[in-house]
C-alpha cells in the first residue's frame, strides 16, 4: 500500500481540502471539501481513484461546505465532526453568505469522538477531540506514519481563531495543542486548515503562541 497525499485549497478562504488515496487500489478519501466541488471532482477524475469517505474536522463553511453535494455526487458517507459541532452544520448555508461563498448545511452519518479509529486510503487514523476553535473540532493522526490532519487547530507559525463566536475558548485550544498534539514526535509531520504544513517540532520552537512549551 503506497498512500499518496494530495491538498486542494477550495473556497475564497483557500481552506486546505486533502485527498488522500491508496496508489495501488485507488480508493480515496477527503477531509474537508468546504467547496469548489468541481475542482474536487476534477481531482479524483486526474488521480483515477474513487471517493470511499468524506471526513470533515469541524462544522465552518470553508471546510465541510461542499460536504453534501460531494456526497450527492460520489456516494460517499460524510464522517465527522464530534457532535458537538451540528449547531455550526445547520448553520452553513447562512454563515457562507457573509464571506460570498456557497455551502449546503448537513448532517453526517456517522459524528466521531476521541479515541474513535476511522480509515483513510487503507491507513488507520486515530481521533482526538480539539475544541477551542469549535466546540466539536477533531483531528485526524496517523501515529504510525507520523502525519496528521489538524483542522484550524494549529498552523505554522499560529493557532485556530477563537473569536469567530460565543462558541470559540481559547483556554481550551491550548489546553488540547498542549495534552493532545505537543505530546507527538517532533518530527510529527502535519497539513494545516490554511497555508503551509509544518511538523510538531517546528511550532514547538518556533510557534509565538506555544512558546512556553518550548524545550531547550
Amino acid at each position: 500500500m503506497a498512500l499518496k497525499i494530495g491538498v486542494i485549497p477550495v473556497t475564497p478562504l483557500q481552506q486546505n481540502c486533502t485527498l488522500l488515496w491508496d496508489d495501488e487500489t485507488l480508493e480515496a478519501a477527503m477531509v474537508d471539501p468546504g467547496g469548489d466541488v468541481p475542482r474536487l471532482l476534477a481531482a479524483l477524475e486526474k488521480t483515477g481513484t474513487t471517493l470511499k469517505t468524506i471526513y470533515l474536522t469541524h462544522g465552518h463553511a470553508d471546510h465541510a461546505g461542499g460536504a453534501a453535494e460531494l456526497a450527492e455526487r460520489t456516494g460517499a458517507p460524510i464522517i465527522g465532526p464530534h457532535a458537538a459541532d451540528q449547531f455550526l452544520l445547520d448553520e452553513m448555508e447562512q454563515m457562507a453568505t457573509r464571506y460570498g461563498m456557497q455551502a449546503r448545511n448537513c448532517t453526517p452519518s456517522a459524528y466521531l469522538d476521541e479515541g474513535d479509529t476511522v480509515e483513510m486510503a487503507g491507513t488507520t487514523f486515530t481521533v482526538r477531540h480539539c475544541p477551542g476553535h469549535t466546540p466539536g473540532h477533531v483531528v485526524f493522526l496517523d501515529l504510525t506514519g507520523g502525519f496528521g490532519i489538524m483542522g484550524d487547530v494549529l498552523f505554522q507559525g499560529s493557532i485556530g481563531r477563537t473569536d469567530l463566536g460565543s462558541y470559540g475558548n481559547h483556554q481550551q485550544l491550548i489546553t488540547a495543542i498542549r495534552e493532545k498534539l505537543l505530546t507527538l514526535p517532533d518530527d510529527f509531520a502535519f497539513t494545516c486548515g490554511h497555508g503551509p504544513g509544518s511538523s510538531i517540532g517546528h511550532e514547538r520552537q518556533f510557534n509565538p503562541f506555544l512558546e512556553m512549551f518550548a524545550r531547550d
